[in-house]
């Protein structure tokens, strides 16, 4: 291996390990407890080889964003993989995107939640939030003729409807139905966006 290839694995290992740490301290304390100084101190790097791979806090966050954008699209693909049917799949999806935002507050919140400077449905998104974002339209694309309009209302709607539970804002106890009526409404708008199932 050449000194170009191993500075770059380690630098990549050395990434790892600071989103790994990040992550870490947020699922366990809250993103609040994650700043630069608590990092470097419980992964033992200096304050400057962190600056050395994130320009600050948000930078790391954006990381770990996107490193959650993979695991949220891997549970997407799996819950429609487990279908009968397109309505089947459509209905799975919503309910495991639901129990990702509860499974995973911390990603989750890193991912929808907190500033990162991530763009979202622009041409310099990275590729693993397109990912996700197209393991979720491939479940509502055999019901709608405007596949990304439809794609992001059901984004908002289960986002909107994981960020009122998780803050008591509704009453948890009815989260499947929940799911189930925010599908029931796509499939049976009969607004431009829905074509006949």
């Amino acid at each position: 291996m050449g000194t170009v290839e191993r500075k770059t694995r380690d630098k990549v290992a050395r990434e790892a390990h600071i989103t790994q740490a990040a992550r870490s301290i947020a699922t366990a304390e809250g993103w609040r407890a994650v700043t630069i100084r608590r990092l470097a101190d419980e992964i033992e790097y200096s304050q400057p080889v962190l600056y050395g791979h994130f320009r600050n806090r948000d930078a790391i966050v954006a990381a770990v964003a996107v490193e959650g954008f993979g695991v949220l699209r891997g549970l997407l693909l799996a819950a429609a993989g487990a279908a009968a049917t397109p309505q089947d799949a459509l209905h799975r999806v919503a309910a495991a995107y639901i129990a990702f935002a509860f499974d995973e507050v911390a990603l989750y919140e890193a991912m929808f939640v907190l500033p990162t400077g991530l763009h979202f449905a622009q041409d310099d998104v990275p590729a693993p939030l397109k990912d996700a974002f197209s393991a979720l339209a491939m479940v509502v694309a055999p019901f709608c003729t405007q596949v990304d309009l439809a794609t992001e209302t059901l984004w908002a709607a289960l986002h909107g409807a994981a960020q009122l539970e998780r803050h008591g804002r509704i009453r948890p106890g009815y989260r499947a139905e929940r799911v189930a009526l925010i599908v029931q409404a796509l499939l049976k708008n009969p607004g431009a966006p829905h074509a006949s199932a």
